[in-house]
């Protein structure tokens, strides 16, 4: 998974619980919400800051994901959790410019941990080309690929150079 943030230029300056933002919610993807998953990703993809993925692969996974859901149904957020034996990865996770920094990530990754412990994996672990700020917060550390689901790792493209980050559950 690549962490997906978008350039500053691009972010929007807005507090945690701002007045003139809508609440959201966190629920699982379902396989409809593909498309939706797929768009919210693009302007993320195009950035570099996430790696291409066919719609196809959105649709045949998205119950890998929980997403974050505005009043309105627009899928503003989200997170997969592809689980292997013990552990699991977290990838293709975005928020839309205008939620970043509304605590839309970490209420994600919160029920990312949720879900990892409800399923039994013990560690958690993602990639990230980017800073990893709000991995680091929540209790990520980084981790040797070698630590980490092998097809996963193997799956790393060396030339994006992402730093593998994991924290136990």
């Amino acid at each position: 998974m690549i962490t997906a943030t978008l350039p500053p230029a691009a972010l929007l300056p807005l507090a945690p619980h701002s007045p003139g933002i809508p609440a959201f919610s966190v629920r699982p993807a379902h396989q409809d919400d593909g498309p939706a998953l797929a768009a919210l990703s693009q302007p993320f993809v195009r950035t570099g800051a996430l790696r291409e993925r066919p719609l196809s692969l959105y649709l045949s996974q998205a119950s890998d994901f929980l997403v974050a859901q505005a009043p309105d149904g627009t899928l503003e957020g989200c997170v997969g959790l592809h689980e292997h034996p013990t552990a699991g990865v977290l990838y293709n996770f975005c928020v839309a410019p205008h939620r970043q920094g509304s605590g839309m990530g970490g209420r994600l990754l919160h029920a990312a941990f949720a879900r990892a412990r409800n399923r039994s994996l013990g560690t958690l672990f993602t990639a990230t080309t980017g800073s990893g700020r709000l991995f680091l917060r929540h209790g990520f550390v980084p981790a040797r690929p070698s630590l980490a689901p092998a097809t996963w790792a193997r799956s790393l493209d060396p030339d994006r150079n992402a730093r593998v980050l994991a924290r136990a559950l």
